[in-house]
C-alpha cells in the first residue's frame, strides 16, 4: 500500500512540475517569428489581445521592418493601421538579433514588411 501512495505522490509532483514549466514557455516561443534570408519564416501569426511578437533574425542578412506591406510582391505600401503598434524602420543587422513588437492592445489584422526585400510580408491577427 505504501508503494502505491508513493507512486501517486511522485506522479502528482511530476504533474505540478510539468504544468509550471510549460506555462511560462508557451507564451514566448509561440509568438516568435524568424527572419530568413529574404522572408519571414511564416507569413502570418495569430495572437491574443495584449500579446506581443518577437522577431529573430535567423540569418546574417540585414532587414528593415516597418508598418505596411508589399502590394503584388513588388510595390511597397508603408501604412500605419489604426491600433497597430508602430514600427518605424526596425533594423536587424546581425544573426540572432531579436526585437519585440507590441503589445497589440487592439483586436484586428495588422501588416508589417521588410522594406529591403520585395514580397517579405507578415500579417498579425489579434483576437
Amino acid at each position: 500500500m505504501k508503494k502505491i501512495v508513493g507512486i501517486f505522490a511522485l506522479l502528482a509532483l511530476l504533474t505540478l512540475f510539468a504544468a509550471a514549466c510549460s506555462g511560462g514557455v508557451a507564451g514566448t516561443t509561440g509568438n516568435t517569428i524568424g527572419l530568413t534570408n529574404d522572408n519571414f519564416a511564416q507569413s502570418s501569426i495569430t495572437i491574443k489581445k495584449g500579446g506581443s511578437i518577437t522577431l529573430v533574425n535567423q540569418s546574417s542578412t540585414v532587414h528593415i521592418i516597418a508598418n505596411g506591406s508589399w502590394i503584388n510582391g513588388n510595390t511597397p505600401d508603408p501604412k500605419l493601421e489604426p491600433g497597430a503598434p508602430v514600427v518605424n524602420n526596425m533594423m536587424f543587422s546581425s544573426a540572432n538579433q531579436t526585437e519585440t513588437i507590441g503589445p497589440f492592445n487592439t483586436s484586428g489584422t495588422f501588416h508589417y514588411y521588410c522594406s529591403i526585400h520585395p514580397g517579405m510580408n507578415l500579417t498579425v491577427v489579434v483576437q
